[in-house]
């Protein structure tokens, strides 16, 4: 008998039946259950510790086996890993080229930005020359901050509707309105004769000066000679009417009305070589009334049998005046006066191309281009590209007559005083007679211009997004591209003419101001989005008043409180972005709103009332 407590030997054939019972139940498991595998060897060893043969035969088992299942999963699974770490490595590629774009846009903005700053402080020399204008490097900064954390949100409702919509009732009706059908009816007196009108200045106050033309030919029972344009020193555009408008149309389309012919008949032309029925702009009081064209033109018209009214311009006042005249003033200007057929060819290639898109949208559109745009189909399915026309209303004439400080230092000073003594003699002899204003407080009342820099901020204060396409209308911008900087920087994607069209496509507009006024005239008009930077220019004016008539309420206008934006910026050094926007945003919807015409006001500008439009 053995001895008790000791642990007895297995007997051989018992192991060998244990053995094999272990390697079968390893043979039987699959890849996947490598693990439990490994679990029942290491139970199987744990039995068979006998003898140190044993523990080197498990131990040498468990390796191989393990070695073997490990590569036939591999085997197997390999194509499933392969397309696991290739997904991988591209999200995490695709990540860091967002996070690469995000930091070098906003580097770049940044870097701008700074550059900015400091050639503007090495310019001045010193912070104390430094004029209001060239201390808006903090907030050009936070606007670019602003602009390059926007980048990839999504695109915010900045092309908004207006947001009257009783107002968006009224229709255009200038052509058949119902009173005027009246009116029309009456036997027509008979004729007392030709007005001639010579219309000074530039593109948009010779279409005032036209309209009203038109209107005191009504008034005065007249037959109206086709006007002609005096040459300016300013403009330098030897442009006459059919160069600018399609003659043939205006004529016919106003016939019912006031009969026009093209020029002066024979036998009255000698009275004209003689100025014995010349009337100057001097005088007619600016916004004259109905009856002062009847105590003082009426009779030299009687009398000679013409009267020329030389360097007419705005001097026909908006009330009192007979309904039917009133309206034929819109009628003139929303329907009659229409661009020749190659200023709507160049201009349909602009907004053609800002928009990459062939068809007109909209009535605006077939006012402004008529047949040089194919009309909408609906079959299209790309959608045009939006964008925002900007009119920059800081050329040298503009900055020299507003007496403002513009942060150029002496320099500037001396430049701007000499364009006045050549270009403004009486507004240097006003400034001898009357008390002088300072730089500061004309500002501060908002008498100056907008810089470039003032119109960024506000585009930037009101969310246009640094990718914004935006048209800058208007010619040399005074400072050329130094002062245009901060726009080109915070927006890069700024087009004009001069850059949509081709040199030869600009070649038959070269050296003629008013015809290169009227290509922005369409291109402002036909825009998603009009921003003015002075609501006293003719262009704006005329613009929006356009807009109105044909946008239905889908052509807004944003028009910059002045003397609020100036009151803002003067707290540059210390306002925070956020508080800017807001109170940016709420200066733009004050202006925003499309109110009725107050009396008194421009019917060109403000159309809505029951003379021009029909409220549905």
């Amino acid at each position: 008998m053995g001895k008790q407590g000791l642990p007895r030997s297995p007997r051989p054939e018992t192991r060998d039946k244990e053995e094999k019972s272990g390697r079968r139940s390893l043979d039987s498991l699959t890849g996947n259950d490598l693990f439990i595998g490994r679990r029942i060897f290491g139970s199987e060893v744990s039995k068979a510790q006998g003898s140190k043969h044993d523990q080197s035969c498990g131990s040498s088992n468990k390796f191989s086996y393990s070695w073997k299942q490990q590569h036939s999963w591999l085997r197997r699974n390999f194509k499933s890993i392969l397309v696991m770490i290739s997904v991988t490595s591209f999200i995490f590629f695709m990540d860091s080229i967002m996070v690469s774009i995000f930091h070098s846009d906003r580097s770049s903005v940044m870097q701008d930005i700074s550059r900015l700053s400091n050639d503007t402080l090495h310019k001045n020399g010193s912070s104390q020359d430094a004029s209001p204008v060239q201390m808006y490097s903090r907030l050009l900064y936070l606007a670019s901050n602003s602009l390059a954390k926007n980048v990839f949100q999504p695109d915010t409702p900045t092309f908004q509707e207006e947001r009257s919509s009783k107002l968006s009732q009224w229709k255009p009706c200038a052509d058949n309105n119902k009173q005027a059908v009246v009116a029309l009816e009456k036997p027509r007196e008979v004729n007392n004769g030709y007005i001639m009108v010579s219309a000074n200045g530039g593109l948009n106050q010779q279409r005032v000066a036209i309209c009203n033309a038109v209107a005191v030919a009504s008034l005065l029972n007249a037959t109206l000679v086709l006007p002609r344009f005096l040459y300016s020193n300013v403009w330098k555009d030897p442009s006459q009417f059919g160069d600018i408008y399609h003659e043939e149309r205006f004529i016919e389309y106003l016939k019912d009305e006031v009969h026009i012919v093209k020029d002066l008949p024979q036998h009255l032309k000698h009275i004209d070589n003689k100025n014995l029925s010349l009337v100057t702009d001097a005088e007619l009081v600016k916004e004259a009334k109905p009856d002062d064209y009847i105590k003082h033109v009426l009779p030299l018209l009687k009398k000679y049998g013409m009267v020329h009214l030389f360097g007419y311009g705005n001097r026909l006042g908006f009330d009192p005046l007979p309904f039917d005249v009133q309206r034929l003033r819109c009628k003139c200007n929303f329907h009659a006066l229409k661009f020749a057929p190659k200023i709507q060819e160049a201009g349909s290639l602009l907004v053609k191309r800002i928009r990459r898109y062939e068809t007109s949208r909209s009535k605006l559109d077939e006012a402004l281009l008529g047949e040089s745009m194919v009309k909408y189909s609906a079959k299209e399915d790309q959608e045009p590209l939006k964008y925002l026309a900007l009119h920059l209303r800081f050329e040298e004439d503009m900055v020299a007559y507003s007496l403002c400080d513009f942060g150029g230092g002496e320099t500037e000073r001396k430049e701007l005083q000499a364009y006045r003594e050549d270009h403004f003699p009486l507004l240097l002899e006003r400034l001898k007679e009357s008390k002088a204003v300072s730089p500061e407080e004309l500002r501060k009342t908002g008498r100056c211009p907008l810089t470039p820099e003032e119109a960024t901020l506000v585009l930037a204060g009101l969310g246009f997004k640094r990718g914004t396409y935006i048209y800058l209308a208007g010619s040399q911008i005074y400072g050329g591209s130094s002062r245009m900087l901060p726009l080109t920087t915070l927006y890069p994607n700024l087009v004009t003419k001069e850059t949509l069209l081709t040199p030869q496509e600009l070649a038959p507009f070269k050296n003629f101001s008013s015809q290169l006024a009227a290509l922005d005239f369409i291109a402002c008009a036909a825009s998603d989005v009009f921003a003015m930077t002075d609501s006293g220019s003719q262009l704006s004016s005329l613009v929006s008043g356009f807009r109105t008539y044909y946008g239905n309420g889908h052509a807004p206008t944003l028009r910059p409180n002045k003397k609020r934006l100036a009151a803002i910026l003067s707290e540059i050094e210390t306002i925070k972005w956020k508080t800017f926007e807001n109170r940016v945003k709420k200066m733009i919807e004050a202006g925003h709103k499309v109110r009725l015409r107050p009396y008194g006001r421009s019917i060109y500008r403000q159309p809505k009332c029951p003379e021009c439009m029909c409220k549905f």
